[in-house]
């Protein structure tokens, strides 16, 4: 039977169990890939309750539990060993299969080079053994995995613990890459006359997934970023102007263009069996670049405008604090200034928003925080927030050893630290250079530069500061709108003066050191604020003095209170007192 403490930490990476579990081996749905499935709660998780591992049997996604012996730093894990696929007899298609193929006008010339297979596998969808038809997928010309398509019913699984890959990755053309969202795409625009075309390896992300995990990006990262031109002819459906949307995002929307296919034809295959291949090449080769900077119009826009006409304006995602969600979320694309006195806790505040936003929303980030040194004194800190117990001895128990390494490995999942070995690159252009590439590589949702005059410092002698302040701000806000990430930069105050009363005032924007520019080029404008003169006093106020788009929120002001143990904030007593005062 499983014991408590398994069963809790199955818990904490979404593995759902009965407490009564017993082995050897138990199925479950699978928290990677349910969500993006039509049959989400198919039991496709296998766990060995034994051996304390899972492996899914329809997106591979495998691990165990680890015992404080077995524990790595962080992002050790993040390398996986992945084994390849069994070997199969491989024959020639039967007449049926090749008649299902002619349907939909695949040549046996494509699905030969293709090396398309069939046989008989076992679906997690069914509990059965079914018939289907098999795409291999290759690397450098070694197989790597395999999809199988039931014959009868559309329905998908991949060898369980094989890597998962871009299919068609050794037909790239560093000229030009298609992008579609299944292998029959990929198999019809061969037939059209394009070989260099690739298909996502699980299809697009379910409307509402948190964060699109992408592996098959960083995995063969070097070879994508060299491609010049991507040309993405996705579904035409919502789920996959989703994922064209995620992809330009990734790979640049300055290289890429979309094909927008006709109506009553979803995708390429559906258009090649509709129409023939000339109008298949038709679509192709008026394929519509994204917006040209400094240039647009409405047609640039238009899915955009629609979209904002069906279903009003976003509103950005929770911070994890309601209260404060009154008058501030989160909104891709923009950028956050965020000052404070010192002391008053508004990097540790960041820090706090940060896990928040990755624990609610699945956001990934990078962090340049070179004040936070060493580095794996801040790594635990995270570790602390994200479980809310201390990470070293006191008074409050600490976590332990098996908490510790799940802590260590969620951390290690959701933020990477931008650290240039040389002082002479903590340079803007270096961060978002860096940035970029982890936008592409790990789909980082934010960025928290931390603090600012770090970068100051680096200002060319024949610059004022004002000016500065302008072209680095508005490289950072180009780079938040062009990669849809929210970026939040840290900015001391100038020296402040205490008052009559012997205590210092609440800054403003105005008052951050160097220029007006914080204020006047923010998208959004915050104050971390506590009374330093009394230490006893726990209340640390956020105030929002500006939000330039009324749909994300609006200023005002929202009472937290630090919980000294872990460094973190709850709300609990504000929500308290203001129901109180109600009464």
């Amino acid at each position: 039977m499983i014991s408590a403490d398994d069963l809790q930490r199955y818990a904490a990476l979404g593995i759902e169990l009965p407490p009564a579990a017993a082995g050897p081996e138990v199925l479950t749905t699978c928290p990677r890939c349910r969500d993006d499935r039509k049959k989400s709660t198919a039991k496709c998780l296998s766990v060995n309750i034994e051996k304390r591992c899972w492996c899914c049997h329809h997106c591979g996604w495998a691990g165990w539990l680890r015992d404080a012996k077995d524990w790595r730093p962080p992002g050790a894990g993040r390398t996986k060993t992945y084994r390849r696929p069994d070997p199969r007899p491989q024959g020639p298609l039967p007449e049926h299969v090749l008649a299902w193929f002619h349907e939909r006008s695949i040549t046996d010339e494509v699905l030969v080079r293709n090396r398309v297979g069939h046989g008989r596998v076992f679906m997690p969808d069914f509990q059965a053994e079914v018939e289907a038809i098999i795409f291999p997928y290759f690397r450098a010309g070694e197989l790597v995995n395999r999809k199988y398509r039931a014959l009868a019913q559309k329905a998908f699984c991949m060898d369980a613990g094989c890597e998962p890959v871009l299919y068609g990755l050794d037909d790239i053309d560093p000229a030009q890459l298609i992008w579609v969202e299944g292998e029959l795409d990929k198999l019809a625009l061969e037939v059209a006359g394009y070989r260099s075309v690739v298909s996502v390896p699980n299809g697009a992300p379910a409307i509402g997934t948190k964060n699109f995990d992408a592996p098959y990006l960083a995995a063969d990262h070097d070879r994508l970023e060299g491609v010049k031109r991507h040309v993405l002819a996705l579904d035409m459906d919502a789920p996959g102007l989703g994922l064209e949307t995620e992809l330009a995002r990734r790979l640049g929307p300055e290289r890429c263009t979309r094909v927008r296919w006709p109506e009553g034809c979803k995708d390429a295959n559906d258009l090649l069996v509709k129409h023939g291949v000339d109008e298949v090449q038709w679509y192709i080769e008026h394929a519509t670049p994204y917006p040209i900077e400094g240039a647009v119009g409405i047609d640039d826009y238009r899915e955009e405008i629609l979209r904002l006409y069906e279903q009003g304006w976003p509103r950005g995602v929770s911070t994890g604090w309601k209260m404060l969600d009154a008058n501030y979320r989160v909104f891709p694309g923009q950028l956050t200034v965020v000052t404070g006195i010192p002391g008053s806790g508004k990097s540790n505040w960041i820090d706090c928003l940060a896990v928040n936003l990755a624990r609610l929303h699945g956001w990934r980030f990078a962090l340049f925080s070179p004040e936070n040194l060493p580095l794996e004194q801040h790594m635990a800190e995270m570790a602390a927030k994200y479980l809310k117990r201390p990470f070293y001895d006191g008074p409050t128990p600490r976590m332990t050893p098996g908490d510790r390494d799940d802590a260590l490995e969620w951390v290690a999942e959701h933020f990477t630290w931008i650290l240039p070995q040389n002082e002479d690159d903590w340079r803007i252009e270096n961060i978002l250079e860096i940035s970029a590439r982890l936008c592409f590589r790990e789909g980082i949702r934010g960025v928290v530069i931390d603090p600012w005059n770090e970068l100051e410092s680096l200002k060319p002698a024949a610059v004022t500061e004002t000016e500065y302040v302008s072209s680095v701000l508005k490289r950072v806000r180009i780079f938040a709108r062009q990669r849809s990430v929210h970026v939040w930069m840290v900015v001391h105050p100038q020296k402040l003066y205490r008052g009559k009363n012997g205590k210092y005032p609440i800054p403003t924007l105005y008052d951050c050191a160097g220029s007006a520019n914080f204020r006047n080029k923010a998208d959004n404008g915050l104050v971390v604020w506590r009374e330093l003169e009394d230490e006893d006093r726990d209340e640390v106020q956020i105030h929002v003095q500006k939000i330039r788009f009324r749909h994300v929120g609006k200023r005002g002001m929202c009472q937290l209170y630090y919980e000294p143990a872990c460094a973190t904030y709850s709300e609990a007593r504000a929500e308290e007192a203001a129901r109180k005062w109600s009464r």
